[in-house]
Parts: structure tokens; sequence; C-alpha cells
């Protein structure tokens, strides 16, 4: 069965605003923690479009292949962890984030993220 973060991680590798928009509740608790950065919203819109698919995804970062994906829960919170392999033109970097989230209706509510930041 493929859970809502292995879902979630597809959807950032293929660049689906909509798949992402799927997978997130309308009103999501997002913080994230990136090399130099604190992040938070509550509007998925935000999240998808001035977040992921922005600054730590967008098309200028370069092609997205995911590299590995692993699942599992701990209690109540689920827990995904995803590896993307980056090609751009100038170089080809790893990337690999660690989330904690929880699901109201097979969406995902709450999310905290850590990322490693692109690695050479």
């Amino acid at each position: 069965m493929t859970t809502q973060g292995e879902l979630f991680a597809r959807a950032i590798a293929a660049r689906d605003a909509g798949a992402l928009r799927a997978v997130l509740a309308d009103s999501v608790a997002f913080e994230a923690l990136t090399p130099g950065r604190h992040w938070t919203s509550t509007d998925a819109d935000e999240v998808v479009d001035k977040i992921i698919l922005g600054p730590w995804f967008g098309t200028h970062q370069g092609d997205i292949e995911l590299r590995a994906v692993n699942t599992g829960q701990v209690g109540d919170c689920h827990e995904v962890g995803y590896r993307f392999h980056v090609r751009s033109a100038d170089a080809d970097r790893m990337v690999e984030q660690q989330a904690y989230y929880t699901a109201r209706d097979d969406r995902i509510d709450t999310i905290r993220i850590v990322c490693s930041g692109y690695q050479g």
C-alpha cells in the first residue's frame, strides 16, 4: 500500500503541483528546516508554489530523480525519508529529506521536514 508520505515524495520528484495539493490538506501545519532557514506555513498552496516547487525544487534546480524512499510509523506519527539525485547543467547533486507527518482523511495535515541540503 502506498502511503501519503510516498505519494508526497513522488509528487516532488515529478514536480506535480496537483499531486502535491491532493496529498496535503488545504490547511496544513507545515514546518521544515533546511540549511540556513526555517520554513513555516499553514496554506497548502503556499507550501506547494512558494516553498517546495519554488526555491526548493523549482525547475531552476535541474532534473530530479527519486533514488530512494522509505516509510514507517511511530505510534500515530508516520515517517518518510527520500533521496533525490538532481542533475543540472552545473553539477550532479544529492539531497535527502526526512519527514514526520500525521494524516486525516487520507491527506497530510501536519508535516515536519529536515533537509540535508544539496550535496555534491
